[in-house]
């Protein structure tokens, strides 16, 4: 018998996978680790939903999400074909990447440039992977100490950041920090940039402001949105990219046929025409962060100003691995990343009244068992 070669390739046997929040397997816990909304989807999303739940099951969906890119375009001043949808943001993320960068096996000579994902430290764990994935560079270069942006000029002096990259990524707010971008540094940043840059927009329904003029107003800066975190829709999976049609184009080349699911497409159509519902849903999750932050202060904890529908706290007394398993105990699950800038602090989800209650009570009960004076100890 003729013995078989290595099936795998060397690549992906090194590979490191991303590595999502824990899905809870025993009931009862409360989920404050995945930043997901705390709400359920407007009442008119789920009857669109369930009407679509029919005959046309068998057929595929419309393979661009045409209605959805007009909708958009609608929304946001633009035209459909300055938006393309994907399976998540996640796909896209993954589809620019395969249509912006080199591998580095396809590299001759010395322009490395040509095959760098570019992004900031801490950033979305997802970036490098999707690098490391098609072969690619990374550079990630670390943001001030207060996850603040650097300045053109201060990235320069430093001399780690590729204003010629080809693809940089730039989580705006910030994660797993919660810090808001200004739109006018992020413009000053892409003014600067050669290659194509991404304003991953995630969590900016939470924010005081957002930067997707700039996908508009730049030929190289495309904005990354998602129905998931704001509008209560990530079980089905829809994202989306706004920017120059040329760029747009170039992703469509790479794409996945019928890449998105017919129920999502209607499930976010109906979420357009209810937008009213997520808007009032938006101001109580600002209005819980604030409480959170102000009473998670009062008790010790040094928490981030965030703009997003989490906060990242260090916390009080033993370290946030130990933290993260006291709250578990108490069947609240946050989230801990074993990463040198951030392993001090926990990220935490802004949940809802009566889940920012009771991660409250947990947090105090932790304090007061763990307290042998007026200091916590390791348990």
């Amino acid at each position: 018998m003729t013995k078989r070669v290595n099936l795998i390739r060397p690549l992906v046997e090194q590979l490191h996978p991303y590595v999502p929040g824990e899905q809870p397997k025993i009931e009862g816990l409360i989920k404050l680790n995945t930043n997901e909304n705390p709400y359920p989807p407007s009442p008119k999303v789920l009857d669109a939903v369930r009407a679509a739940t029919d005959a046309r099951l068998r057929l595929y969906p419309n393979p661009t999400a045409q209605a959805l890119c007009e909708r958009l375009a609608d929304v946001h001043g633009c035209q459909p074909e300055n938006i393309i949808i994907g399976n998540g943001s996640d796909e896209l993320l993954t589809l620019a990447v395969r249509a912006f960068v080199e591998p580095i096996s396809a590299i001759r000579g010395s322009n490395s440039s040509s095959a760098t994902v570019q992004f900031f430290d801490p950033s979305y764990s997802l970036y490098p992977v999707l690098a490391e994935i098609h072969g690619s560079a990374t550079n990630a270069v670390p943001l001030a100490k207060d996850f603040r942006l650097p300045t053109p000029a201060q990235l320069e002096a430093r001399g780690q950041w590729r204003f010629d990259a080809a693809l940089t990524l730039i989580t705006t707010p910030n994660a797993p920090s919660g810090r808001g971008f200004p739109t006018c540094e992020l413009k000053a940043l892409c003014e600067y940039q050669n290659g194509v840059t991404i304003l991953d927009e995630a969590y900016v329904d939470f924010a005081e402001e957002n930067a997707l003029s700039l996908a508009l107003q730049f030929p190289h800066v495309l904005v990354a949105r998602t129905f998931s975190k704001s509008y209560s829709l990530c079980f089905q999976r829809i994202g989306y990219f706004v920017g120059s049609a040329l760029l747009i184009r170039a992703l469509h080349k790479v794409r996945d046929s019928y890449n998105v699911n017919g129920l999502g497409q209607v499930a976010a159509l109906a979420t357009l025409d209810d937008l009213p519902y997520y808007q009032k849903n938006f101001r109580k999750i600002i209005a819980s962060r604030t409480k959170l932050t102000s009473e998670l202060t009062s008790m010790g904890f040094t928490v981030f100003p965030s703009q997003a529908n989490f906060i990242l706290a260090k916390p009080p007394g033993p370290s946030a691995e130990i933290w993260l398993k006291m709250l578990r105990e108490e069947k609240i699950l946050v989230r801990w990343f074993n990463k040198p800038k951030i392993k001090q602090y926990l990220r935490i989800t802004i949940g809802s009244n009566n889940e920012v209650a009771a991660l409250l009570k947990a947090v105090h009960s932790s304090l007061v068992s763990n307290s042998g004076s007026s200091e916590l100890k390791e348990p």
